[in-house]
């Protein structure tokens, strides 16, 4: 999996294709995708387009996610997936996060906690090894997991696996930079992939308040950016990259899709870590609150394990 790829949340239709050939275009390798997004089937038709050009499938690994309404139809999900995508395999599917929705529930549109099962451990392990039946067909490669605590993933580890658990895809950046969790990660092999590693800006109004922080405007990351003659958001996916794990970075405007993949060529050196992992602000922009049932703590989503 290249360390570096490029993320589809939140990308319009009829803008997501087009961001997604000019990510292909200028060097991207790893396209990041899920079914919940509701644009698979404009990114599929974009990438086989590209294919027919100097940019082959083979040279690109795709990631996609089963959600949380498909866990009893784990196999017809990643069909689906397969088919808007147009192609013959994924070379990554993940399990999106580890809280059931009943098919009918409505956690965005309804009320709080309206169909929301949420975690059972007993439950992922029997969705798990439906994602085992997929590698084993041969329309995946590897198999992992997405917003999952280090206690979620002793669970699943405990429960027993054939086909590894590849990676954890999370939320990481300085204000939400997980230490336990990835280094759980890496002594179990688990790759941890970033994502909304510059805060999240353009997520939606609904999940924003006045009082959040803003991360690209933090005083640290901009003296570090200051320093090395580049922007904000490059320090930001350097922070991972230099962390060792996946980084994933969106946009839909073509100069900084070019910006981000430049954080390639820049360095971080021992004292710019040392201030970005001291900073001290906690704070996590992709909640999920949706998935909490009523008499739930936003805490107990994360098993304690907010942000350190």
């Amino acid at each position: 999996m290249p360390q570096f790829g490029f993320g589809t949340w939140l990308s319009k239709p009829n803008v997501v294709g087009e961001s997604v050939k000019k990510a292909l275009e200028n060097g991207y390798k790893h396209i990041d995708c899920a079914s919940v997004y509701g644009n698979e089937e404009e990114v599929g038709k974009a990438m086989s387009e590209v294919w027919k050009s100097s940019v082959k499938r083979e040279d690109v690994f795709i990631t996609s996610k089963l959600w949380v309404k498909d866990f009893s139809n784990v196999i017809e999900a990643c069909d689906k997936t397969l088919i808007d995508l147009q192609l013959t395999y994924l070379d990554l599917y993940l399990i999106h996060l580890p809280f059931e929705v009943e098919p009918s529930g409505d956690p965005f549109g309804g009320k709080k906690g309206d169909g929301v099962i949420g975690y059972k451990p007993e439950r992922i392990q029997q969705v798990w090894t439906e994602m085992e039946k997929l590698v084993e067909q041969g329309k995946v490669k590897a198999i992992g997991v997405s917003n999952f605590t280090t206690s979620k993933l002793k669970n699943l580890l405990a429960g027993g696996v054939k086909v590894p658990v590849s990676c954890n895809q999370v939320e990481m950046h300085p204000y939400c930079p997980q230490h336990t969790l990835l280094e759980y990660c890496e002594k179990n092999n688990i790759t941890c992939v970033a994502y909304g590693p510059l805060g999240n800006p353009g997520r939606p109004a609904d999940l924003k308040t006045e009082t959040d922080p803003h991360l690209l405007s933090d005083p640290v990351v901009k003296s570090v950016a200051e320093k090395h003659s580049a922007t904000p958001a490059q320090v930001l996916i350097c922070y991972g990259l230099e962390r060792k794990m996946g980084v994933l970075a969106k946009s839909v405007t073509e100069s900084r899709i070019i910006e981000n993949i430049k954080s390639l060529k820049v360095k971080l050196d021992t004292d710019d870590m040392v201030a970005l992992n001291a900073i001290t602000t906690r704070f996590r922009f992709c909640k999920q609150l949706w998935a909490r049932k009523v008499d739930e703590e936003e805490a107990d989503l994360w098993d304690g394990e907010y942000s350190n």
